[in-house]
């Protein structure tokens, strides 16, 4: 800490020489080149070749390293594509320019004008005629060049796990072309992209403990959503029978390496298609994502290989319970509660046995489910918002996607009775009165929607974070969120 303070201090000196020279943060320099397009139009170029054509360039970026050599200095500058290597020297660049240019620090942000040429060992550089600093950092990069490898650190100061790690751009850049396979795989299917309000009167569309607020003008208290999917329907109902969003979520809920407060989610909706179309949608769209992110469908992960390419696995809710060894009525209340009391699984008496049997499956079954599964028959009491199965009505027209033990998705035919969703909803609020934080409000305005008639639906929703955990080899979801929530400071 103290030497990283005295080389701040001796920062600040030069940045008061530069402040005193004239302007210290200029924003007149223009480049014209970037480092990949450099390298990938000339770095097979013959030191010959180069030297015959005369390619002038401009570039600009973060210093990373500087090896100064008598009358010449080599240096390595980064843009946002990648690196390439400067030349300053008495003789072209000029001395004073050169002299100034030594005492400028790694993490200054230059600018350079020149030729490019290879040296004797090959490497395409570019030779400076004119050289600018365009901003000083007045902190030194972390560890010089050895990166950054805290994690708390890379989480925190997001900025120095970018300039110092490669790898860590390259997690955020298949995360962007993730998001883009998704919408133009919807896209093409005439889906409509929309935007559903961030703030409600009522969250809905998840069982999940919401953040509260308070909107002064209105003096009335709004929730973050944990949901678009409440909206998305009542525009079902109005017509847009096919309908998308990427979009924010936030939940009130703890924190682990595969849950953040605020995380990002597509869900879709389909008039006039059920819960089979949208399994098959959801198994579509992840293998876009994979063949986008990283052109290949087999990926490693964390020591596994995942084979997106071939069909993903179907298995009842109840089977994957029983394939890890337990007998009997998995409809029996009485069973299920001995079992979780067994495997000590807290639980209330006043859940029924849909519940207990979704908690036996979270316990004993769900870490098994590696490769890519659907698992379906979902109880209705655990799905609020899913069609009652037409032949067993205590269960749902519903899956979900489990890859590495993770659910990716959930799916499942829409409730469109608005009788049957109604009572649902008082279920839940009661649920909410003895104390179940998680469970649904009661939202009167949905009902009267679906009462001016919803068709026939079906919609999914998709956790894009854990998808790119997934393509990315990321074991913690805060790999692959920018800016993680993280305790403060100190």
């Amino acid at each position: 800490m103290e030497e990283d303070n005295r080389l701040i201090e001796e920062r600040r000196e030069k940045l008061k020489a530069l402040r005193a020279a004239g302007s210290a943060y200029p924003n007149d320099f223009r480049r014209r080149d970037l480092a990949s397009q450099l390298n990938a139009s000339h770095g097979e170029k013959t030191k010959a070749a180069l030297e015959q054509t005369a390619v002038a360039a401009s570039i600009a970026g973060r210093m990373m390293l500087k090896r100064p050599m008598g009358k010449v200095t080599f240096a390595t500058l980064q843009d946002g594509s990648g690196r390439i290597q400067i030349y300053v020297s008495n003789d072209l660049t000029g001395e004073r320019e050169h002299e100034e240019f030594k005492h400028w620090d790694l993490g200054d942000i230059v600018g350079v004008e020149g030729t490019l040429f290879k040296t004797n060992k090959g490497e395409l550089t570019l030779q400076a005629k004119k050289i600018r600093l365009l901003s000083k950092a007045l902190r030194p990069l972390p560890e010089k060049f050895h990166g950054l490898a805290d994690q708390e650190t890379r989480y925190r100061q997001r900025y120095l796990d970018l300039i110092v790690n490669p790898q860590a751009r390259e997690v955020f850049a298949v995360r962007s072309r993730v998001i883009h396979a998704l919408r133009e795989v919807l896209l093409k299917e005439s889906y409509l992209e929309v935007e559903t309000p961030m703030l409600q009167p009522i969250p809905g569309g998840a069982a999940a403990r919401p953040f509260k607020t308070h909107h002064n003008a209105l003096d009335m208290d709004l929730y973050l959503r944990i949901a678009p999917e409440l909206y998305l329907k009542r525009l079902v109902v109005g017509g847009v029978e096919r309908v998308f969003e990427i979009n924010r979520n936030f939940r009130n809920e703890g924190i682990s390496t595969r849950h953040n407060p605020e995380f990002t989610m597509l869900e879709w909706y389909c008039a006039y298609e059920d819960w089979k179309y949208m399994l098959d949608m959801t198994e579509r769209l992840v293998r876009a994502a994979g063949q986008a992110a990283v052109g290949k469908l087999v990926v490693g992960y964390q020591g596994r290989q995942i084979d997106l390419a071939k069909p993903f696995s179907r298995l009842g809710l109840p089977d994957a319970i029983r394939k890890q060894g337990v007998q009997g009525d998995l409809r029996d209340r009485g069973l299920l509660s001995k079992k979780l009391t067994g495997l000590g699984v807290e639980h209330g008496s006043g859940q029924g046995w849909g519940a207990l049997q979704l908690m036996l499956f979270e316990a004993v079954a769900e870490k098994h489910l590696v490769d890519p599964t659907f698992i379906v028959d979902f109880p209705a009491e655990v799905s609020p918002l899913a069609r009652r199965r037409d032949s067993d009505p205590q269960l749902t027209d519903r899956f979900e996607l489990f890859i590495d033990a993770k659910e990716i998705a959930n799916g499942f035919s829409e409730l469109n009775d608005p009788e049957d969703q109604a009572a649902r909803f008082l279920e839940q609020a009661r649920r909410k009165e003895a104390g179940d934080q998680e469970a649904m409000y009661y939202d009167a305005d949905y009902i009267r929607a679906l009462e001016h008639g919803m068709p026939p639906a079906a919609g999914a929703g998709l956790g894009i974070d854990r998808l790119v955990m997934l393509l990315t080899d990321a074991p913690s979801i805060r790999d692959v969120i920018l800016f993680p929530q993280l305790r403060p400071e100190g």
